[in-house]
């Protein structure tokens, strides 16, 4: 089956820090470029973070450089660790995959989508 799911959500104060967990399911996914997106209520569907098939290039949005950093290991396993949250982050954040290598911020050129994982960040 192909299938990702995401983990490592919750609830957390201004300030600290969570770390999400993409499982992959099949080995076809180290192939592939990950990347994070999030959905926060009566918005659209925001790019986070992607990485490439080999981990070697990521690519960040403006508004969580230098605080967000996205990871893959060689097994079949993607992170993102967020540090320094703010209230504005809260949102349900998904993994996803891109049928390339390359890294993309387009949603829409990503196929693969796990369910979601909300965070939760209060003031």
């Amino acid at each position: 089956q192909v299938q990702l799911v995401e983990s490592g959500g919750g609830l957390v104060q201004a300030g600290g820090s969570l770390r999400l967990f993409c499982a992959t399911s099949t080995r076809t996914f180290r192939r592939y470029a990950m990347g994070w997106f999030r959905q926060a209520p009566g918005k659209e569907r925001e790019f986070v973070a992607t990485i490439s098939a080999t981990g070697g290039t990521t690519y960040y949005a403006d508004s969580v450089k230098g605080r967000f950093t996205i990871s893959r290991d060689n097994a079949n396993m993607v992170y993102l660790q967020m540090n320094a949250l703010k209230p504005e982050d809260t949102a349900v954040y998904y993994c996803a995959a891109r049928e390339s290598a390359i890294t993309s911020p387009l949603a829409y050129e990503y196929g693969y989508w796990g369910q979601g994982t909300q965070v939760t960040v209060s003031s």
